[in-house]
């Protein structure tokens, strides 16, 4: 039979043992760890991201990656957000289910405050739909499609990424100023998904408005690289203009074989991050694309951000790190304006649509109805050779002109109606 130990009653010194060493392990640990005090003790701020790193957008994709990544590491050396550093979850949501998935532990099981990034419309809608569930904020940096702000916008959705609409209007004041349009017969390119699709509706309806005329659009699958049989067929066509309704590299791989199959017609397209014009080169790239952002645009601030990304990464920012890096700038910024973190007030001081710095000439704002940011955009074409493997992009004025409204450029409710949940 086991014998047992009998209680000792402690003695004085034992006590002052305990005392001493409660102390050394901190208050919460002394007296059993009550909730009050661990939520009184600093900590992070958990702020979820979510873009494609691999695939046919994941170029793209790393630039976003490395943007907020310099982002967060700015305001953290800065004293972080209300005093509490930042704890940055940037993950490869890879597609819709996955990006799903990764959202949804991201919000519940990490704890993350918001979501922001992503570039694929579909993945997009995916992570807006787990976002609103859990009433938490997503930030889109990257999807284009009108339909995300349209019929399935939802409150806790905000759009940094501009709309379809906006690429086509941006690039259509270039093409009106050049007579590219009025007249003229297109052949069209076009992504088989859901972006290319609503990129498409949209293009048809500036050439219907504007007197220009479709004569043909071959949807392509998003895993073809042989485009001669289409390059074979523009020949045939004899089009006043190629417009380009593709996505992520296949733009890059497009351009390069139209380069050296040598066609005549002009090239047009609706969408070109330039991290794909940079990797098509400067003896193949052509035509007139819209773009959100260059880092060549003239605004307060822009340089010290070109700066730190190349001096951190050895190359300029692309769009999509301009896009990511200021979100996260944006997101610090308002709240410390407002003193908080939750949702609700983040929603409710975005729709007041005060004036916030993007890092370009005039400073945007989110549209009330819609949450779609009001921005400036541009165009882009080549330059003579340049000096660098990116230093072929001309950049144009900003549109809509100083004198214009930024909603100039956007979807109006009749054309992109939104009615928020």
């Amino acid at each position: 039979m086991k014998s047992v130990a009998r209680p000792q009653t402690p003695t004085a010194t034992d006590r002052r043992r305990l005392l001493l060493s409660g102390a050394a392990l901190g208050t919460t640990a002394a007296i059993g760890g009550f909730p009050a005090i661990v939520r009184a003790q600093p900590d992070k701020i958990r702020i979820g991201h979510l873009t494609p790193m691999t695939g046919f957008l994941g170029p793209i994709g790393e630039y976003g990656a490395m943007g907020i990544k310099l982002a967060v590491e700015e305001i953290n050396q800065g004293g972080g957000m209300l005093g509490r550093e930042i704890d940055l979850l940037s993950e490869d949501s890879i597609n819709p289910a996955t990006a799903s998935s990764k959202a949804q532990r991201q919000l519940e099981r990490d704890g993350a405050i918001m979501l922001i990034g992503e570039i694929s419309s579909a993945s997009g809608l995916a992570i807006s739909q787990v976002a609103a569930r859990n009433k938490k904020l997503f930030i889109n940096t990257g999807c284009n499609s009108d339909e995300l702000r349209g019929k399935s916008c939802n409150r806790y959705m905000f759009h940094v990424e501009a709309a379809n609409t906006m690429y086509v209007n941006a690039c259509g004041t270039a093409l009106l100023r050049d007579d590219m349009v009025a007249g003229k017969k297109w052949f069209g390119l076009t992504a088989d998904y859901a972006f290319g699709h609503d990129l498409l509706r949209v293009a048809k309806r500036f050439l219907e408005r504007n007197k220009g005329q479709l004569v043909d659009n071959a949807l392509v699958a998003t895993d073809a690289t042989d485009f001669s049989p289409f390059l074979l067929k523009i020949r045939q066509a004899r089009p006043d203009v190629v417009v380009s309704n593709l996505a992520g590299n296949q733009v890059t791989i497009f351009v390069k074989q139209y380069a050296e199959f040598g066609l005549p017609y002009p090239i047009v397209g609706f969408d070109l991050a330039p991290a794909f014009a940079w990797a098509a080169g400067a003896d193949n790239f052509s035509g007139t694309w819209p773009v959100r952002w260059h880092y060549d645009v003239k605004g307060q601030g822009v340089q010290p951000f070109v700066d730190a990304f190349t001096a951190k990464y050895g190359k300029p920012p692309e769009d999509q790190a301009w896009a990511d890096y200021m979100t996260m700038k944006a997101i610090a910024r308002a709240v410390e304006e407002i003193k908080s973190t939750d949702t609700e007030k983040l929603i409710e001081h975005f729709e007041k649509e005060a004036d916030f710095d993007i890092l370009k000439g005039r400073n945007g704002h989110f549209r009330a109805w819609d949450h779609q940011l009001m921005q400036e955009m541009y165009t882009m074409s080549p330059k003579p050779k340049g000096k660098a493997a990116w230093d072929f992009l001309a950049l144009s004025e900003p549109v809509p002109g100083a004198s214009d409204k930024l909603e100039a450029l956007a979807p109006t409710q009749e054309e992109n109606a939104c009615k928020m949940s």
